[in-house]
C-alpha cells in the first residue's frame, strides 16, 4: 500500500483513473509491476499500453508472467521478497539516482487538469462530494472500507484515501455485485475495535441485504453508508453513453425504505437528504455505538468520471460530461 498523502501519490489508474496516473503510465520509460495481473479495466487498448516503456512484472504466479501484456524482464516469487532483493542489488551496483525533477515536473502539470473535480449543488447531495465529508470525518480512525459494485466504488475508490495496507476490501477484478456486506461483516469480525464502513448503492446492497441479521445475531457495529440515485449508476451511465440515453431496467421506482428496513433488523436508520445535513448526518452515524445503515440521497444524474471508454488508450481520457458525443461503435460497446 502506497499512501495517499505522499506527493508521489497520482490516486487510481485506469478506467476510471486520474488523468495523471494515467498520463504518467502511458509516458513512463520504466514499469515495475508488482503482483498485478494487467486487468483490462487498467490497462486499455493493449496495443497502445506504455507504449515506450521497459517492463518488469513481479508474480508468485508463473502464469500470470506474458499473459496479458509482453513484458521485457518476469520474475517468479514473493513481492516482498523480490523487493527486497532488487533494493540490495542496486544499491551494491552503486547506481546514481537519476534526476527527476523533469518527469515530476510534467506530472504537476497533468495534475493541473483536476481530473477528479465535481459540480458543486447546494440543492443536491452530489456522490463524490459524500464521499469526500465521509473520509474527512473518518481517516482518523483508520477505518476499513468495503464497497459493493458500481459507481460508488469507482467514487470511493477516487476520493477515499488511504494511508495503509489491508484497509480497502472490493471485488475489482469479478465485480461482484453484493460484496461489500458480507467482506464488511468478515472484517469486522476479525477486527473488532476496527470502524468499518461499508460503502454502497441501493441496488448493489439489496443482493446481499438478508446478512443485515447476521450482523444483529453477532453483535458487529457496521456501517453501511448507501449512496441511493434510485439507478444502477453505472449500468444507466453506459446505457447514456453506448445507446444515446435509451435506458433498459436501471431505474427502480420499487426501493425499499431503508430506514425502516434497517430498523426491522435492529439497526440504526439514518436518511440524509439535504447538502446542509450531510456532516449532521455522518456524525450520528459514527456516534452510534451498534449497526448503522444511512440512506444518503444522492443527485441521481451524477457521472462517474474521468473515464477511459471501451477499446480507448490511456490518452483518450474523457474528462468532462461534456467530451461525451454521439455513440461507440458496435467494437466498443463489445467490451464493456
Amino acid at each position: 500500500s502506497f499512501p495517499a498523502s505522499s506527493p508521489q501519490w497520482l490516486g487510481m489508474l485506469g478506467m476510471h483513473g486520474t488523468y495523471e496516473a494515467n498520463m504518467a503510465m502511458n509516458k513512463a520509460d520504466l514499469i515495475v509491476c508488482l503482483g498485478a495481473r494487467f486487468d483490462d479495466r487498467v490497462t486499455g487498448r493493449l496495443d497502445a499500453f506504455s507504449p515506450n516503456s521497459k517492463k518488469i512484472h513481479v508474480d508468485i504466479d508463473r502464469s500470470s508472467i506474458n499473459k496479458t501484456v509482453r513484458v521485457d524482464l518476469g520474475i517468479v516469487g514473493d513481492v516482498g521478497r523480490a523487493i527486497e532483493d532488487m533494493i540490495k542489488m542496486w544499491k551494491a551496483r552503486q547506481h546514481q539516482p537519476q534526476d527527476l525533477k523533469p518527469w515530476f515536473k510534467q506530472i504537476d502539470g497533468w495534475r493541473e487538469k483536476k481530473s477528479l473535480k465535481f459540480p458543486v449543488s447546494t440543492k443536491e447531495i452530489m456522490p463524490q462530494l459524500a464521499i469526500r465529508r465521509l473520509w474527512e470525518a473518518t481517516h482518523a480512525k483508520k477505518p476499513i472500507i468495503t464497497t459493493e459494485v458500481g459507481q460508488h466504488q469507482m467514487w470511493a475508490a477516487q476520493h477515499f484515501d488511504f494511508e495503509g495496507p489491508n484497509k480497502w476490501l472490493t471485488s475489482g477484478g469479478l465485480g461482484t455485485m453484493g460484496y461489500g456486506l458480507p467482506a464488511a461483516i468478515g472484517a469486522q469480525l476479525g477486527n473488532p475495535n476496527a470502524l468499518v464502513i461499508d460503502i454502497a448503492g441501493e441496488a448493489s446492497i439489496q443482493m446481499n441485504i438478508q446478512e443485515l441479521g447476521t450482523a444483529t445475531q453477532y453483535r458487529l457495529p457496521v456501517k453501511i453508508f448507501i449512496l441511493n440515485n434510485e439507478y444502477m449508476g453505472m449500468v444507466r451511465q453506459w446505457q447514456d453513453l453506448t445507446y444515446a440515453g435509451r435506458y433498459s431496467e436501471s431505474y427502480s421506482d420499487a426501493l425499499p425504505d431503508f430506514v425502516k428496513l434497517g430498523e426491522a433488523y435492529g439497526w440504526k436508520g439514518i436518511r440524509i437528504e439535504d447538502p446542509a445535513n450531510l456532516d449532521e448526518g455522518i456524525a450520528a452515524m459514527l456516534a452510534y455505538d451498534g449497526p448503522v445503515i444511512v440512506d444518503c440521497r444522492v443527485a441521481k444524474l451524477a457521472n462517474c468520471f474521468p473515464m477511459i471508454p471501451s477499446g480507448a488508450a490511456h490518452t483518450d481520457m474523457i474528462l468532462e460530461p461534456d467530451d461525451v458525443v454521439g455513440e461507440m461503435d458496435d467494437e466498443a460497446k463489445a467490451l464493456v
